[in-house]
């Protein structure tokens, strides 16, 4: 025989509910009480030290509107522009570090399209980001984030992501990347410059690229398809544009994509890797008819006698500058575009992840000179991956 709905039947369902609430908001104190070391960045007045932060942060909020919140399960470091972000008015005391992040997603908002809880996704985060990616837990906006293919780890997304963007930006958006044409590929065994590569080989492209070192060029040449040619640069005694003029028939190339330039001549430029670049007169030079100059050199000065080249030649240049996706809510559609163009080739093979060696991430000046000791402390600090698969040096 059931007991009716007496006194005694409403008075268990109160004590039930009285439970219940008290282990709600015992599971709320304790995601309060929630604590994780994010890592940050933080230079002097004087722009000479840099210093690198572990700083415990308070668990994030709940997602809202379009913004979910990740678990990331492995981070890639890239150079932190600080010039870029005082020009854009973004400068903070403590800069995150670790932008090209890959994880599972834990929480979405209310206004979130793309994706749901559990769905594994890879991206860039903005540059005004509040979060390091170099944490347990970030919260992004959906449109900085694509799916990530279940053929590809964590750690090729997070480490073939940027480079990848770039690459893309340079070949198909910059420049008229076509089956049959000719591209010079500086600094090929560069992360951005194998990626390059790839892609210009998955096009149909004739490519052309220069080693700083022999180890480089022993890379480079091993690569398949193979290059049409690599010009060895390390000893100073390779000559750039008659290369690949003899190479191209004296037609000269059609798409450049370099990893900066010599704007004065060896006497007036000091500093010895800068010895490795190609002067600018040799890009024009090489350059061909209606070719495409995309270049990573932010200051680049062309004088009259430059221009009026470029313009017998019917030459473009153009700058490769990735953050201008982020820069334009305009771009939006076409950066998700990119992003997931990138991942679905790492899924097919047409690209793979390049890994820096040491040496090259320890150059004098770099701003990861202190990756060795962050490398030290991961499993003390972190419990996902941590990967150094792609930093670019000044």
């Amino acid at each position: 025989m059931g007991v009716g709905p007496g006194p005694a039947g409403a008075g268990s369902l109160q004590k039930d509910s009285k439970v219940a609430a008290a282990k709600g908001q015992a599971v709320r104190a304790s995601r309060k009480q929630v604590t994780m070391k994010g890592l940050y960045f933080q230079q002097s007045s004087t722009n000479e030290k840099i210093t690198f932060v572990f700083q415990e942060r308070e668990n994030l909020p709940v997602a809202e509107d379009n913004y979910v919140k990740l678990q990331v399960k492995a981070c890639a470091l890239s150079h932190i522009n600080t010039k870029l972000l005082a020009e854009m008015k973004m400068e903070k005391d403590f800069f995150p570090v670790g932008r090209e992040i890959a994880g599972i997603v834990l929480d979405v908002g209310s206004k979130v399209s793309f994706f749901q809880p559990d769905d594994e996704v890879v991206g860039i985060l903005p540059l005004d980001s509040e979060d390091p990616g170099l944490c347990e837990v970030v919260r992004v906006h959906e449109h900085y984030l694509v799916h990530k293919p279940e053929k590809v780890s964590w750690t090729e997304a997070a480490g073939t992501v940027r480079d990848g963007v770039r690459a893309y930006t340079a070949l198909h958006y910059l420049s008229r990347l076509a089956p049959g044409k000719w591209v010079l590929i500086m600094d090929g065994a560069s992360a951005l410059g194998t990626i390059a590569i790839q892609l210009a080989h998955h096009r149909g492209a004739r490519v052309i690229s220069t080693a700083c070192s022999p180890e480089d060029k022993q890379y480079l040449e091993g690569l398949r398809p193979a290059l049409a040619r690599v010009i060895d640069v390390s000893g100073g005694k390779a000559h750039v544009a008659e290369s690949c003029l003899e190479e191209t028939g004296g037609l000269g190339v059609d798409i450049v994509l370099d990893a900066g330039v010599r704007l004065y001549s060896k006497d007036d430029e000091p500093a010895a890797e800068l010895q490795l670049l190609p002067h600018k007169h040799d890009i024009l030079t090489l350059l061909g008819v209606g070719g495409h100059w995309v270049t990573t050199e932010e200051n680049l000065q062309l004088d009259p006698p430059d221009s009026h080249c470029l313009f017998l030649k019917g030459a473009t240049v153009a700058f490769l500058n990735d953050e201008v996706w982020n820069l334009s809510n305009v771009q939006q559609g076409k950066y998700l575009c990119v992003l997931k163009d990138v991942m679905e080739k790492l899924a097919t093979g047409v690209l793979g992840l390049v890994w820096m060696s040491l040496s090259r991430l320890m150059r004098p000046k770099s701003p990861w000179k202190g990756s060795r000791k962050i490398k030290e402390e991961k499993s003390k600090l972190f419990s996902f991956n941590f990967v150094i698969s792609q930093i670019s040096v000044e």
